[in-house]
């Protein structure tokens, strides 16, 4: 398998365009244009991590984290962080990496966490994104409809809620007459033709246009296919980061914050408690990783407590005056995602066939002790 190969198949569930205006990720390190036999996934990139992939002889390491963040202005191999980068090129490791776009996808890490902790009925903390659908009418031989109706849904079209491959076919007469310059498929220059054919349909977001064009042209027989696009007013998806949703029945705040420690299997946590005691939890909302800044959203959404890492001491006094309990579990729990990850990878590589192993980081790169 070819590493472009295994990332388009990633980009489908987790689109790089998802992620917010200026997170670094996609490649970091190394090439997709290579043979992929070993792949692991990672929370991070630390020096313990690239041992660990030297070690089991890795070709493709996904991370949750980007390990190039902010520029660099120096590639030495005297300094640690950049003497990891080093290593990974050195043992042509490629690194690829999602970041807030895994937060944002449906079924991605903040669902996760709401698996995880029981929430229910959720909705987004944030709206981020609108993508309007289209349609796509392409008239085709009637021999040729399967093959296109394949070729268009491996490209993402068909798409429809929790159904895959979605399309509706009616069948016609094209007429056409070839000029003296054409290279008819079906037909002679200068001679009127007919021909049995279908127009197939089929829905698609506007962020894959290229690529459903493109499969259209790959898969259609005739020298110059005959296509209509049209926007869909009525159709389209939102996306948006962090999640709030309900417990089925309420848990005193105590109880749910031992939840908490239970489910991440957290040594300690940190809690904002509100000035005006709250007895219990039944609206929950959660962002994975540094979501203070998201806090007045939970507040708005009517939330009893809100689950995210790196509480800032400041933002802590505001957060105390909101009548809402905070609870900061580190940014760590965010490493759900490799067992989560590693599963989808395994059912790719089930659905494709591919000739690959998967492996999970074994390593812990968190930084924190509590004593």
């Amino acid at each position: 398998m070819q590493g472009n190969e295994f990332i388009q198949r990633f980009k489908r569930y987790c689109p790089e365009w998802l992620a917010e205006e200026g997170d670094p990720v996609g490649l970091h390190i190394g090439t997709l244009n290579k043979e992929v036999k070993r792949i692991m996934m990672s929370l991070d990139v630390r020096p313990v991590v690239v041992e660990e992939a030297i070690a089991k002889k890795i070709d493709l390491l996904i991370v949750k984290h980007p390990p190039i963040f902010r520029p660099i202005s120096r590639l030495t191999t005297d300094e640690v962080q950049t003497k990891m980068y080093a290593e990974l090129i050195k043992h042509d490791i490629a690194v690829y990496a999602a970041h807030t776009n895994m937060d944002i996808i449906p079924n991605g890490l903040n669902d996760w966490f709401c698996e995880a902790l029981d929430v229910f009925d959720t909705e987004y903390l944030i709206q981020t994104h609108i993508v309007q659908m289209k349609k796509l009418a392409v008239y085709v031989p009637q021999t040729d409809a399967k093959k296109m109706r394949l070729a268009l849904a491996e490209a993402g079209a068909g798409e429809q809620g929790n159904y895959q491959a979605t399309s509706f076919t009616v069948n016609g007469t094209g007429r056409f007459t070839p000029n003296e310059q054409a290279m008819p498929t079906i037909g002679s220059p200068n001679v009127p033709e007919q021909v049995q054919e279908s127009k197939v349909e089929v829905i698609f977001p506007e962020t894959r246009q290229s690529e459903v064009i493109a499969a259209l042209l790959a898969a259609h027989p005739y020298e110059e296919p005959a296509y209509d696009i049209y926007r869909l007013d009525n159709l389209s998806e939102k996306f948006g980061i962090g999640r709030v949703g309900n417990l089925k029945e309420e848990l005193s705040t105590e109880d749910f914050i031992a939840k908490v420690k239970k489910v991440f299997s957290l040594e300690g946590l940190r809690v904002v408690y509100p000035h005006a005691a709250k007895e219990t939890i039944k609206r929950v909302a959660i962002c994975g990783g540094s979501g203070e800044k998201f806090y007045p959203h939970a507040v708005a959404a009517q939330a009893d407590v809100y689950i995210t890492g790196d509480v800032y001491y400041h933002t802590a006094h505001d957060m105390q005056e909101t009548g809402m309990v905070v609870i900061d579990p580190g940014h760590y729990i965010e490493s759900l995602c490799k067992e989560k990850m590693v599963a989808l990878f395994n059912q790719w590589k089930n659905e494709e066939g591919w000739d690959v192993e998967i492996f999970s980081s074994d390593v812990s790169t968190n930084p924190f002790s509590f004593k």
